[in-house]
């Protein structure tokens, strides 16, 4: 099913002014949602880690500071 017809496949409940107050979906479309939500959720952390600044420690340092010669 496209993100369309995902997206089409939804009800609205609505309250006794006719406002939306909540949103019905199948459990079958969920089940098609949630790896969406998913891979979005990942593509935010992916794209927070590349954007890290970490500092680095040279190996060779790290060995003398764990007296481990060097």
């Amino acid at each position: 099913m496209s993100d369309a017809a995902l997206l089409q496949s939804v009800r609205f409940v609505v309250d006794s002014d006719g406002h939306r107050s909540a949103v019905l979906v199948d459990l079958d479309v969920w089940e098609q949602i949630l790896p969406l939500l998913e891979d979005l959720e990942d593509a935010k952390e992916i794209h927070g880690a590349r954007e890290e600044v970490e500092e680095t420690t040279p190996w060779e340092q790290v060995k003398v500071e764990l007296g481990l010669g060097g």
